[in-house]
């Protein structure tokens, strides 16, 4: 297969094979929008939407910051859109997310009262959940609870309503929706310790008689550097709990970082050597890219009976997150489709995977 490099590729084709049509019969293939190409406002960004993808999940819209902005004020424009937007593409919705101690409208911080916090809990719960009830396919409800070691994150929510916050909101989840698919989610959780913390999460929730559908493994892996033995023990041992796994925010850093997850407080001081690439990425490091992409994805494969969903956290290159975090102002390129909406090598290899 000839490989081009990102300024030179040719022009999206129309024939490109499609990823949702590859492995259809396998689990879903999801992609992470913002606000823009859920307002549809790129031609180009929604025909690859739409012909490579079968499920969405919003990257910041349903966050309480977006969607909560005020104590009695919510505000559901974006993901009223988001589920228009799904139902008219075929795209099951993954709902992100409903408890995270990140992106907090700023009232929460300054409630004092035990009681006060633990109402807007309940509503916040009751209220977006219950709006989306038979509309959305699945929802992270509790996101990122747990610290490296597997001990609970010494949140506003653990440190203000105790440890049992998290069964707590499984169960408000499935008061309002009883329906939809119930997930937690975090990075490194499949590392041994952070797993060990997320299993007996997951016990909890259902030694207490609450649903819980699955957990999803975020993805947040760095370029030569992916745990591969560490995915496979823990899609076996997630599912060995009767629970799905999903693997909900898959994207593959190329350049230097310092630490390895998705802490979004971590930052690193920003310095020119840290943007090695601004124009276009080595052909060693494209065909790296590729080989990591072809090796996770053969790896799903073998367990295509335990995973559901399999979401890549962007579009493009040019909308991912990592061109923002840890440092500001970098060109990163861990997605598919580089910049211009073109195929890059890894896509060609998560294609031919399954062959």
């Amino acid at each position: 297969m000839t490989h081009f490099k990102p300024e030179t590729r040719p022009a999206m084709s129309v024939n490109l094979p499609s990823l949702k049509e590859v492995y259809k019969d396998y689990f879903l293939i999801g992609t992470a929008l913002n606000a823009g190409q859920i307002d549809e406002k790129n031609p180009k960004e929604i025909q690859l939407v739409t012909e490579q993808f079968n499920a969405a999940t919003p990257e910041n819209i349903m966050k309480a910051e977006v969607i909560h902005p005020r104590w009695d004020q919510y505000d559901f424009t974006y993901a009223d859109k988001l589920v228009e937007f799904g139902k008219k593409n075929k795209l099951a919705i993954n709902a992100h997310t409903l408890i995270w101690h990140s992106q907090l409208p700023g009232f929460v911080r300054k409630i004092k009262s035990n009681d006060s916090l633990q109402l807007f809990f309940k509503n916040h719960i009751q209220t977006v959940a219950g709006r989306y009830r038979g509309k959305v396919q699945s929802w992270d409800v509790v996101n990122e609870a747990l610290n490296e070691d597997g001990t609970l994150r010494k949140s506003i929510f653990l440190n203000r309503l105790g440890e049992n916050y998290i069964t707590e909101a499984f169960k408000l989840a499935q008061e309002a929706s009883p329906e939809t698919d119930l997930y937690y989610n975090d990075y490194n959780n499949e590392q041994p310790a952070k797993r060990a913390g997320c299993i007996a999460i997951i016990k909890k929730i259902q030694a207490a008689g609450v649903k819980i559908d699955g957990v999803g493994i975020q993805g947040h892996w760095h370029a030569g550097k992916i745990p591969l033995q560490h995915i496979e023990e823990s899609i076996l041992q997630y599912a060995a709990l009767g629970i799905k796994v999903a693997i909900t925010e898959l994207d593959i850093e190329v350049l230097k970082r310092d630490f390895q997850g998705a802490e979004v407080s971590q930052q690193m001081k920003n310095d020119k050597g840290l943007n090695p690439y601004p124009n276009a990425l080595p052909d060693s490091l494209q065909q790296k890219l590729a080989s990591d992409y072809e090796a996770l994805f053969k790896l799903f494969i073998k367990h295509k009976d335990k995973i559901s969903r399999v979401t890549f956290w962007g579009v493009h290159d040019g909308q991912s997150w990592l061109n923002g975090w840890p440092v500001r102002g970098r060109t990163n390129y861990p997605l598919l489709f580089d910049r211009q909406y073109n195929p890059k090598p890894a896509f060609y290899k998560v294609i031919q995977a399954n062959q």
